[in-house]
């Protein structure tokens, strides 16, 4: 009696196992059945399952990541147009814009609890506030958020944060929203260029191209109004605004580096912790001046102040926290959806005129913003796809002759019966 032992080939992600058998006794070859056996039947149903399963699993989280995408471009979109839009009604009854940028910012303090909510309900090992404090303080150094790291890696960005919103929301003052929206598109060519001096980022030709269309956008939209003082002011408003905002990201970078999402939103709430104790005081200063005065509290719209307050909230709350979920190309775009919303409701509620120099800036400044989310790899994946391109048209060519080659045989051998039997 012949004895056989069978040896299984290790399982892998894209192949089937093989079933082999190696003769242990006698002479004589062993001969193998042509149908397959019942454990390769078996073992390849395996092995097809889990390459199906994963293939699911992979389709079903690039689905969900896409459906959270489309909805954090909506969410992005409607905040920051809204949070403008409510903006420019704010300042027809309340025309305090550094008062208004003082309030929001106080806002930023929810920014760790809300954190904390979403630790507490998400996570499995629970931690106490002040548990979860502590580690997120790491992030200023060992030994955590002392005051001269207060003064030294928050205070800075504390001024930058609030010369970003009062310059944008100044700049909403003197021109209209479409404009200030789209120019300042133009901080993520800002962030390109200082990241490349200060950095020492790597250098891309394709970013280079969308910081010129970034400042040919920036002269035609000054151009686009007549050069009149009022509108230029306003554009160099939004565009210090820009420049404080790609400031701000660049020293984070470069000072800070890269935060958790509990780091991000403790440091947000120690940016309201210091605009309560020493921003507080410029507001006054600005009302005892009347430089930013109002007769009566109660003539401010609290209603329009909150409703922008969080309307801008929930688009910082999405912006540094919506890559968990989603791709941060498709937040960006969100910024640039904003332009076209904005222009829609300047276009019923305004006198602004869309000539063919305002247009034509929109476009460019819209289509640097697009060419600046390029991925850096962006070159090497193109390269590949034209060479993968190539390669395709070479065998389809050989394929075609080949199969008109073997056509000719197959016709000659058809016709001859024929041609016997009109002989006979």
């Amino acid at each position: 009696m012949k004895k056989h032992s069978a040896r299984v080939a290790p399982l892998s992600a894209c192949n089937s196992p093989v079933l082999t058998l190696t003769k242990v006794e006698g002479d004589e070859h062993s001969r193998e059945s042509p149908a397959p056996t019942e454990a390769q039947m078996q073992a390849g149903a395996e092995g097809g399952g889990r390459v199906n399963r994963c293939c699911w699993k992979c389709s079903v989280t690039q689905l969900k990541k896409i459906v959270w995408g489309v909805a954090m471009v909506l969410g992005v979109c409607s905040s920051w147009s809204g949070s403008t839009q409510l903006a420019k009604l704010t300042f027809k009854k309340f025309d305090a814009p550094f008062t208004l940028t003082w309030f929001a910012t106080n806002w930023n303090f929810l920014f760790f609890p809300l954190y904390y909510l979403g630790h507490v309900f998400k996570s499995a090992e629970k931690q106490s506030p002040k548990q979860k404090y502590r580690e997120c303080c790491r992030f200023f150094g060992d030994n955590g958020l002392t005051l001269k790291v207060f003064f030294t890696k928050a205070a800075p960005f504390g001024v930058l944060w609030t010369l970003t919103n009062y310059l944008y929301l100044h700049a909403i003052k003197k021109i209209n929203t479409t404009d200030v929206s789209v120019l300042f598109c133009c901080n993520k060519a800002f962030v390109f260029l200082l990241s490349w001096i200060v950095l020492r980022d790597r250098f891309m030709g394709v970013r280079i191209v969308a910081a010129i269309f970034a400042i040919a956008g920036i002269v035609m939209m000054t151009y686009a109004d007549g050069f009149h003082s009022h509108s230029v002011i306003g554009i160099a408003l939004v565009v210090g605004s820009a420049s404080m905002s790609a400031l701000y990201k660049v020293l984070f970078k470069l000072l800070l580096g890269s935060a958790k999402f509990g780091e991000a939103a403790l440091f947000l709430s120690v940016l309201a912790v210091f605009n309560v104790l020493f921003v507080t005081c410029i507001p006054v200063i600005l009302y005892f001046t009347k430089v930013e005065y109002w007769s009566s509290f109660d003539i401010i719209p609290w209603g329009n102040l909150c409703g922008f307050s969080i309307l801008l909230l929930t688009f910082n709350i999405l912006l540094n926290f919506g890559i968990a979920i989603t791709y941060p190309t498709l937040i960006s775009l969100g910024i640039v959806l904003s332009v076209p919303v904005n222009a829609v409701v300047d276009h019923y509620t305004s006198e602004i005129v869309f000539n063919s120099v305002r247009v034509i800036a929109i476009i460019i400044i819209g289509l640097g913003f697009l060419l600046l989310l390029l991925p850096e790899e962006w070159d090497v994946w193109v390269i590949k796809l034209l060479t993968r391109l190539k390669v395709r048209k070479k065998e389809e060519i050989p394929e075609g002759n080949g199969d008109i080659a073997s056509g000719l045989p197959n016709k000659s051998r058809r016709t001859r019966p024929s041609m016997s039997s009109f002989a006979h």
